[in-house]
């Protein structure tokens, strides 16, 4: 069977391709591919920097053809270092063999079956290029190379397609809340009704929550490494003994690179950055599950209506259904992302001695736990924005529950002194209910002064909102 959307068995590459389109350049393999060029280049155009004698400054043609080579970077060049790799089985050995073809050196003995690539460059730079060429990937171990194309890959990631998609959602949950700031709803506590709330202020909940949580995904320092085999320039030092390579290293990752330095690893970087942002992701996506939750709760309670889409089906039976399809999606998406997030997590920062091979199968999968978060957020957008507030019905639910005034009530009384008016309460309305006319002779019935009697008789469920209101417009 041929792969194709239909064939594909992730959803992701199936039946949500397009949803997940933002992160295939940058997550997928040939995004892996194109960031490890980038590094292999600013690494060696650092060098040619650095005063040996071996490898000297390389002119503004030479320099800006090997920003060329990584600026257009395309799906066939990655196919082609598939092809290299095919032979190497090293994927990393594999960019550098194709960055030395890339600089005008063919490949070497073992490739003859690969047609021959042809690269077309002034010659002047070619030969000033091919007299540096045995200084790409110069001292470095695989992961001086990887860890920098994942933290890159991580942070354009975050910043470009994750964090915009999620203050997207966070955007929209903002002005619903404001909107619907004074639209009164009963609250819930234990499923049961409680003190009255506003629609606005129980969305400013989550929309505090989130904006907390955003802060968590954007303050996640990204870091980097390019220390050699077990984080001590060993190479480097025998190759140039006089050279400050830390400080090297440190400029080449934070100034080229646009990471954050980690002087201290083993030959991976450790991994514990990674397990921090995919905590953050991971903790808002729970913030979101629950919200997807209770959105189903309040539809399934009438309190919000769904508008519909001509040609739409809710169920293939019963011709009424306007399910609420889009956060029951996000909510599945959601406890996938969280799984795989969590995973990474626990498993990234541990790594036998000074390396085993575990957390580089488990790292190809970041773009899979993307995707679903990804997903999640469209699909609670696409949720949120068919949301119609019901306002009869909330009334409703208001009208028949003035047993949630025991509490202000009870609290007057404390005031003024009376006995045991908790009890009281307690006694009038728990497990029983109460109707308007009951409470207000109730009221009406306590020794207390006139201006407090008619303060509590002007109360309604619906006007018992506390500072509900105001809290949701300020979010």
């Amino acid at each position: 069977m041929s792969l194709s959307p239909l064939s594909a068995l992730s959803p992701l590459d199936g039946r949500y391709a397009a949803k997940v389109d933002p992160l295939r350049p940058i997550l997928s393999e040939a995004g892996f591919m194109h960031h490890r060029v980038k590094v292999e280049i600013s690494w060696l155009q650092a060098l040619s920097m650095a005063g040996f004698a071996e490898i000297k400054p390389f002119s503004a043609s030479a320099s800006a053809r090997l920003d060329q080579i990584a600026a257009d970077f395309t799906e066939a060049d990655a196919a082609r270092i598939k092809a290299i790799e095919a032979v190497t089985n090293h994927d990393v050995k594999a960019v550098e063999y194709w960055l030395k073809e890339s600089v005008g050196l063919p490949l070497q003995k073992g490739f003859e079956h690969l047609p021959v690539r042809q690269v077309v460059i002034d010659a002047s730079i070619t030969a000033e290029l091919k007299a540096a060429s045995e200084f790409i990937h110069f001292a470095c171990t695989s992961e001086d190379i990887n860890n920098t194309s994942h933290g890159m890959m991580l942070k354009a990631a975050r910043d470009t397609v994750m964090l915009p998609a999620l203050q997207g959602l966070v955007a929209k949950l903002a002005a619903l809340a404001r909107s619907h700031a004074e639209v009164a709803m009963l609250a819930r506590t234990h499923g049961q009704p409680a003190s009255p709330t506003t629609l606005g202020k129980e969305i400013a909940n989550v929309v505090a929550r989130l904006q907390r949580a955003l802060q968590c995904i954007a303050s996640v320092q990204i870091l980097g490494k390019m220390n050699g085999a077990v984080g001590n320039y060993n190479a480097h030092l025998a190759a140039y003994p006089d050279t400050d390579w830390e400080n090297f290293s440190k400029n080449v990752i934070e100034q080229r690179l646009g990471l954050t330095f980690n002087p201290y690893t083993i030959q991976i970087e450790p991994h514990d950055y990674m397990a921090e942002l995919f905590d953050a992701f991971a903790r808002a996506n729970t913030i979101l599950l629950d919200l997807n939750r209770d959105l189903w709760g309040y539809i399934s309670q009438g309190y919000f209506k769904q508008s519909t889409k001509a040609g739409e089906i809710g169920s293939s039976t019963m011709p009424h259904k306007v399910n609420p399809i889009d956060f029951e999606n996000s909510e599945g998406n959601l406890g996938l992302a969280n799984a795989l997030l969590k995973h990474l997590a626990e498993k990234l920062p541990i790594s036998r001695w000074q390396r085993d091979l575990t957390d580089s199968t488990v790292l190809r999968n970041i773009g899979v736990a993307f995707g679903y978060t990804l997903l999640a957020y469209d699909s609670c957008l696409r949720g949120l924005n068919k949301l119609e507030v019901n306002p009869a019905r909330l009334a409703e639910d208001l009208d028949v529950t003035w047993e949630v005034l025991a509490e202000p009530v009870q609290t007057v009384m404390r005031r003024y002194g009376i006995e045991n008016p908790y009890e009281q309460l307690k006694e009038l309305t728990r497990g029983k209910g109460i109707s308007k006319q009951a409470l207000h002779e109730f009221i009406t019935g306590l020794a207390i002064p006139q201006e407090g009697k008619d303060m509590l008789l002007a109360m309604t469920p619906a006007n018992y909102i506390g500072i509900a209101a105001a809290l949701a417009r300020k979010i």
